[in-house]
């Protein structure tokens, strides 16, 4: 099993460069990828998600009247309504699919789980038989721009690498999807244990694949995703944080200025 990858306090993987020295911290492909998304869909959710909680929980509420300008308290509550009305269980179930996917593909026995999702891995394991899984949750890095991640699969398919991503919500907005994908197959293979790089080898740079297994439903089908788009994407998204981090651009009146 490979090393697991040492983190900063804020999550960040910490990236030994390719010059050696001291690691340094790497954005998470998931960030690059969702930065360009509009989030008004998802605070919005986030807040329906806390008003149900809270409905159900008086208790919360109370505490949250009580914590008054603590807000760090008020946070906490928040969160704890959030859970309360189930915020976390999709993303949850799709962690624990996720996993089984993994040991299916590494020839592990699946160990005992709920009955009720053998449907979604028996589905996956149909859609999937015609890829060959070259690389299995290889942590990947790309040095340009310091991001990293871990793509779900490396695969071949009719004798060609591919990079394979398994989805298990919705796909019906896959721009985020895309770049994440194009990070990944502009990245290189990343030894977490030596600190070296590896190469994919011929990899497809213009589309990925997509094995999207929405919980629950026992289907599974592959999609193409066009990660030439994605990369246009991932390059725009970066001019955007380095101009996000411009400093200077306010500056104070010189004197007799404001008299003028």
């Amino acid at each position: 099993m490979p090393t697991e990858i040492e983190r900063d306090r804020y999550g960040r993987p910490l990236v030994v460069p390719p010059t050696g020295g001291k690691p340094v911290a790497y954005t998470r492909a998931t960030t690059i990828a969702n930065s360009l998304d509009d989030a008004s869909a998802l605070t919005a959710w986030k807040m329906r998600m806390a008003a149900i909680g809270l409905t159900s929980r008086p208790d919360l509420l109370l505490a949250i009247g009580v914590a008054g300008d603590n807000n760090k308290l008020v946070n906490a509550y928040i969160e704890e309504a959030m859970e309360v009305a189930g915020a976390s269980k999709a993303a949850t179930i799709g962690t624990a699919i996720h996993a089984l996917t993994e040991k299916l593909d590494l020839g592990l026995e699946l160990g005992v789980f709920p009955e009720q999702w053998m449907p979604d891995i028996k589905a996956y394991e149909a859609a999937t038989k015609i890829l060959t899984k070259i690389y299995i949750e290889q942590f990947t890095v790309l040095d340009k721009y310091k991001i990293a991640g871990t793509p779900d699969r490396v695969v071949e398919y009719k004798g060609e690498r591919f990079i394979a991503d398994l989805k298990t919500g919705r796909i019906d907005h896959p721009n985020n999807i895309a770049m994440q994908l194009a990070i990944y197959a502009n990245g290189s293979p990343y030894m977490t244990d030596t600190g070296t790089r590896g190469t994919w080898g011929d990899i497809n740079k213009e589309k990925a694949i997509i094995v999207h297994a929405p919980a629950g439903t026992g289907t599974c089908k592959l999609v193409w995703v066009d990660i030439k788009e994605g990369w246009k994407g991932v390059q725009f998204a970066m001019k955007v944080r380095k101009w996000r981090d411009q400093k200077g651009l306010a500056t104070p009146f010189e004197q007799g200025e404001d008299s003028a």
